[in-house]
């Protein structure tokens, strides 16, 4: 698998990809330039050159050709939706998009998507703010897993108990009250975290 990309490398990589199934033809460096908001080509050429040393890109063609990127086999095949955010904090209203990011390839399922982390209420399990979660989307939980929750439509992640009297959502710092669900609340998991990364740029 090609190495962890930054974010602005993995956005470059994704509309590379996505263009090209959108399409039929890889994007011109002037497509790219508009698309991402790229100042110059040579910026473009350097994204190029390092993608290509990271392995997430390569070329079909002479170096010079206008149509000849493609991504590589393996970064398209070890990846995941994005789905958006999810607050680690109080209930955030999910933001669905169309992105893909790379992920291990043992996390490639079907059922599995990646969000980003807003909030800090999860630091004592070591989930920080700006973090990626790889979830599996599940309707059921069991005790003490952390999980991907939504409340009256709005999604939070935090641990989850089964209660006698309903479900409480536990945050992993004291700095935030625990969750409790009430009866008239509508409730639904949307799935159990498996894996936590950060990308540092």
């Amino acid at each position: 698998m090609a190495e962890k990309l930054s974010p602005k490398k993995q956005r470059f990589v994704n509309f590379v990809h996505d263009f090209t199934e959108t399409n039929k033809r890889a994007p011109t460096f002037l497509e790219i330039m508009h698309a991402l908001q790229i100042k110059s080509p040579g910026t473009v050429s350097w994204y190029v050159r390092e993608l290509e040393k990271a392995g997430a890109l390569r070329r079909s063609g002479p170096p010079n050709a206008k149509r000849a990127l493609s991504v590589s086999e393996t970064e398209s095949a070890s990846t995941l939706p994005l789905l958006g955010l999810i607050a680690a904090g109080y209930p955030l209203e999910a933001i669905e998009n169309q992105e893909t990011i790379a992920v291990p390839p043992a996390y490639i399922h079907p059922s599995n998507y990646v969000l980003k982390v807003k909030g800090d209420s999860m630091i004592d399990d070591n989930i920080q703010d700006g973090d990626y979660i790889i979830v599996r989307q599940q309707a059921q939980a069991e005790s003490g897993q952390t999980v991907v929750a939504f409340i009256n439509n709005e999604a939070t992640l935090k641990r989850y108990y089964p209660k006698a009297g309903g479900v409480e959502l536990h945050p992993r710092n004291p700095a935030y009250p625990v969750i409790k669900v009430k009866p008239g609340d509508e409730f639904r998991l949307g799935g159990v975290v498996l894996a936590v990364w950060r990308v540092y740029e």
